[in-house]
């Protein structure tokens, strides 16, 4: 319990050997049909974790090294188009200094 440290292998068998993605989507696969969910990728998470995380505010470089991105601009290049309302935060945040 509690925050991971940096070496915490999350998808890992007991001895702490990496598991195959396959294994892994397998697995996924499996449970969402025998839960009956709607037919999301694993990978999909993934996505969605990234656009919640966007969406809330969170910053780029923050998302990146969450994803394990090696640069920002990977990150930017996948998700940039979800970032909106920037903008217009930039117009105000200029406007306030300058008044």
């Amino acid at each position: 319990m509690g925050k991971p440290d940096a070496t915490t292998l999350v998808f890992s068998n007991v001895e702490g050997r990496l598991l195959k993605p396959h294994t892994v989507s397998c697995a996924w696969r499996r449970a969402v049909v025998a839960l009956k969910l709607p037919a999301v990728t694993f990978h999909a998470l993934r996505h969605t974790h990234a656009s919640i995380l966007i969406n809330a505010g969170v910053d780029i470089l923050t998302i990146s090294r969450r994803l394990g991105h090696s640069k920002a601009a990977i990150t930017l290049d996948v998700y940039g188009h979800q970032i909106g309302g920037a903008d217009e935060a930039a117009a105000d945040a200029i406007s306030g200094v300058l008044k």
